[in-house]
C-alpha cells in the first residue's frame, strides 16, 4: 500500500507533507510543480519536486520557476 503523504525535501517547502491520497501511482512517479509564497520568485512562484529514487515517501526539490 502506498503512503497517503509524501515529504518534500529541501527548497522552499522543505519538511512539508503533501497529501497524495487521490493521486495515481503514475502521478506520484512524475513529481509535482507547486505554487509557493516563499520561493525565489516570491508569491505565485513555483517549486518543482521530483520523487527520490529508492525512497517512495520523499520528493526532492529541483528548482524554483516563475
Amino acid at each position: 500500500m502506498t503512503a497517503p503523504t509524501i515529504e518534500l525535501v529541501d527548497g522552499p517547502l522543505d519538511g512539508l507533507l503533501l497529501d497524495v491520497t487521490g493521486c495515481t501511482d503514475e502521478e506520484r512517479e512524475t513529481g509535482a510543480t507547486l505554487i509557493t509564497e516563499t520561493g525565489a520568485y516570491n508569491p505565485g512562484g513555483r517549486a518543482e519536486y521530483e520523487p527520490r529514487p529508492g525512497a517512495p515517501g520523499l520528493c526532492d526539490w529541483q528548482r524554483d520557476i516563475p
